[in-house]
Parts: C-alpha cells; sequence; structure tokens
C-alpha cells in the first residue's frame, strides 16, 4: 500500500507567542533556556500575567497538530488526534486545524483547553511553559481501531512518551492496521527521563524517528551525531538526527544522506523541528529519495524560523512550494 496520507496524534495545545526583550525574564520564572517544563494551571496563569506585558499572539499548536498542518500545506492528506475542553480555546483549535485542511478528530472533556507560553528569546531560541490541561486526559481508552482505517502512517509526538498506557494501546492498535509508525523526540528531557521506555518502543514499533543532536545523544548516550545516528538506525527502518544551523543526517539500513544548511534569518525557532518533519514526510509519501526529503525538511524548517510562532502566511507557502519543485 502507498503511504500517501498520514495520521497524527499529540497534545492539542493553544500556543501563546511572546517575544521578550531579554533572558533574564527566563531566572525570573525559573525556566531553563530552551527547556520544555509542565506546569499547572495557576502557574500557568501567573506566567501568562506576567508574559503580556510584552504583547503575545494566540495560534493552535501543539508538535503534532504543527506537522499535520505543515504536511497538509505540501498537499499531504492528514488528520489529527488530540483531547480539548469545551471551551473558547478547544473551538479555536479544531477551527484552526479545519483551516488548514487536517482531519480532526477530536476528543472533549470539562478541564480547560491545554496551552503553551511559548516563550521567545532574541536569538530566536524558545522556551516553553506548558500546562496540558484537557491534553492531559487523552487515554488509552480514547483509542479505537477504526480511528486507524485509511491511514498509512501515525505520527507521535514524543511529548506522549510520558503516557505509557495510551502508546502502548495506540501503537499496537496502528501495526495492526497496517500503518507505519514514526515518532518525534521532541525534547532532550523527556527523552532522558524516559530513556527505556523510548528504547523499547523504538525497537518494537517505530518505522521512522526524528530527534536532533541533544536527544540524539540523550537517547543514545553516545558522543557524537554520526554514533547515535548508526544507533538508532539500527532499530528502525528511518533515523533522522537534526543539527540546526549545521544540517541533518538520515540514515536507512547502510544509506547515509547529509543535509546541508539553508541559509535563514532567525526570528523565532518555534515549530522548526514539527515543520522539518512536515517536510521530510511529505516528500516520502511522494515517493521522493532521502536527500530531497531531508532538503524538503530543511527547506520548510529554514523558513519557518523567519516568522514567529509555528504558522506562516500563503505567500510564504508559495515561495516553499515553488522552492521544493527544483529539487
Amino acid at each position: 500500500m502507498a503511504q500517501n496520507n498520514i495520521l497524527g496524534i499529540g497534545n492539542a495545545l493553544v500556543d501563546i507567542l511572546t517575544q521578550i526583550p531579554d533572558d533574564d525574564i527566563l531566572e525570573q520564572l525559573h525556566l531553563p533556556k530552551g527547556s520544555m517544563h509542565h506546569v499547572d494551571a495557576e502557574t500557568s496563569i501567573r506566567y501568562g500575567e506576567i508574559l503580556k506585558q510584552y504583547g503575545s499572539a494566540m495560534a493552535a499548536g501543539g508538535s503534532t497538530a504543527n506537522t499535520m498542518s505543515g504536511a497538509s500545506k505540501l498537499g499531504v492528506e492528514t488528520g489529527y488526534i488530540g483531547k480539548v475542553g469545551r471551551d473558547e480555546r478547544g473551538r479555536f483549535f479544531e477551527n484552526a486545524m479545519r483551516e488548514t485542511n487536517v482531519k480532526p478528530m477530536m476528543l472533549t472533556t470539562e478541564t480547560p483547553t491545554g496551552c503553551a507560553e511559548a516563550i521567545i528569546s532574541k536569538d530566536g531560541e524558545r522556551t516553553f511553559a506548558t500546562y496540558l490541561g484537557a491534553a492531559l486526559e487523552l487515554n488509552a481508552d480514547d483509542i479505537r481501531p477504526e480511528m486507524f482505517d485509511g491511514w498509512d502512517i501515525f505520527y507521535v509526538e514524543g511529548y506522549l512518551v510520558q503516557n505509557h498506557a495510551l502508546l502502548d494501546t495506540a501503537l499496537p492498535m496502528a501495526k495492526a492496521k497496517g500503518l507505519k509508525i514514526a515518532l518525534d523526540m521532541a525534547s532532550f528531557n523527556v527523552v532522558e527521563d524516559n530513556r527505556d521506555y523510548l528504547r523499547k518502543l523504538t525497537k518494537d514499533y517505530l518505522d521512522i524517528v526524528f530527534a536532533n543532536k541533544e536527544e540524539a545523544l540523550a537517547f543514545t548516550h553516545l558522543d557524537t551525531p554520526e554514533a547515535a545516528l548508526a544507533d538508532i538506525a539500527s532499530m528502525c527502518d528511518i533515523a533522522i538526527v537534526k543539527l540546526g544551523a549545521e544540517g541533518s543526517l538520515i540514515q536507512r539500513g547502510n544509506e547515509i544522506v547529509t543535509i546541508g544548511p539553508i541559509p535563514a534569518k532567525v526570528v523565532d525557532t518555534t515549530g522548526a523541528g514539527d515543520l522539518w518533519a512536515s517536510g521530510f514526510m511529505a516528500g516520502l509519501v511522494q515517493g521522493k529519495t532521502l536527500e530531497q526529503c531531508g532538503k524538503m525538511g530543511a527547506t520548510v524548517a529554514a523558513n519557518i524560523i523567519e516568522v514567529v510562532g509555528a504558522k506562516m502566511d500563503e505567500k510564504r507557502w508559495q515561495k516553499i512550494i515553488d522552492a521544493l519543485k527544483v529539487l
């Protein structure tokens, strides 16, 4: 069966994007720069109050939602499983999915919709304080076999790795329906906290693994990205290690591809990894070579870091699509 459409599952969050003038604010909030930390509802509200003085914008977010929206913009049929509250933010999220032609398969609860304070430093690095809210209630009982009917690839964000029961239900179910499974490791601290479980998942279920350098080294306990790539590739079909401004590495079996960096003016790195996965998987489902897939990922990622947030306007998407035609 052709791998030509993608179903994603993830934490359905509304991103609150704030650009800060200096990193002293991160110290005030006790947030290590570049990290993702979970906070409770009270802390989320308090952070929001502190950050609102700098101005902010709201967007549908969450790692998988960003990836599915991006792949949809590149002409791939996509779907999304997530849980939101029966509130204004929940409706905002679902409508945003529909607007990017992602098929929403939303579950609902009385708990408020989750939100992520995406705090953007002057150098474009982003730090997240995430209140999962309703997303935290996405559980194994929500997953049914028929959800996977008609889909070819099942994409999972690494932030869900902490929910063992959910993945222990969803991944075997997807495999039983013949889907390929892709996972983005998402955050080095999540990898460190769940390393043994994540390695077992990779060996047992995963076909495609996306990681950045820090995540790959945390996952493998090896010293170089090249060694980490080989270790990950020994467990799955396709391994990708992204090196930021230095490009990326891809391995499938004995085939190793190096993708050079694409120059970009860094404004905000929010969504860079998510959109890299969009481009790569869009290429994959369209039958491109690994090198072409990697260049597609790099092209989309280079564009997203030039704007604030993980969404781009139609003019920029057209520029991307034109650039991809000549790969």
